[in-house]
């Protein structure tokens, strides 16, 4: 697969991610919902740091939420280069195909996130109470210091842990109940797909006789 396809299968993933989440922000209040189906929902929260919405504040404590925020920002940055340099390079090594679209979906996904913590602050005044504006005056925060907007919600089944069940006994639950978006969607298909289909995204390549072996093979056919 070249770069050049692999490029379009990225610009699409960040159109449909960016035009989605726009979209969310500048119709929704936060913690607007609404109702497709029983099983799926449209949810409108944001998320200030890491996955689950954990933040690196809560490990360290003498960080602040401002401080967390910008390394988390950073890292992702320095992250999503690292992606984009190991998709060059399978592209130009000519890698499998499997590979290829993995590295470009995990990408595409990182970098989606990475716009919002990167510009939202700036580019939209809050959503608590109120429908966001885009291009206001003055944004909710400054760069590096975006929250990312997150929507898809799919809430499968509602029940009740066991009394039995360690920790959690007769507490109610819902599967699924995390919120996230397309560009969650994009990482998580990418590193779904190096998972299942490792062996052939990371072929083992034939070993090429050595110079041993091809010695011993002239010399056994001169005796044959």
């Amino acid at each position: 697969m070249s770069l050049k396809k692999a490029s379009i299968l990225i610009v699409l993933i960040l159109l449909v991610d960016q035009i989605s989440k726009i979209y969310v922000k500048t119709h929704f209040m936060l913690g607007d919902e609404v109702k497709v189906f029983d099983w799926f929902r449209i949810l409108f929260v944001e998320n200030d740091g890491m996955a689950w919405g954990a933040k690196l504040s809560d490990f360290f404590s003498f960080i602040t939420d401002e401080t967390a925020k910008l390394i988390l920002t950073l890292f992702r940055i320095v992250a999503v280069t690292g992606i984009g340099y190991w998709l060059v390079s399978a592209t130009k090594k000519k890698r499998t195909r499997v590979l290829i679209i993995s590295v470009a979906l995990i990408f595409a996904g990182a970098l989606g996130n990475i716009l919002d913590s990167v510009f939202y602050g700036v580019l939209f005044d809050d959503s608590a109470r109120q429908v966001a504006s885009f291009l206001p005056e003055q944004g909710y925060a400054g760069v590096f210091h975006g929250k990312v907007v997150d929507m898809l919600h799919f809430p499968i089944w509602n029940g009740v842990f066991p009394e039995w069940f360690p920790f959690w006994g007769g507490k109610a639950f819902t599967f699924f109940q995390p919120v996230f978006n397309i560009a969650d969607v994009a990482i998580s298909t990418g590193v779904g797909i190096l998972l299942v289909f490792n062996k052939k995204a990371f072929p083992k390549e034939e070993e090429s006789p050595t110079e041993t072996d091809t010695l011993f093979e002239v010399s056994h056919n001169n005796q044959g």
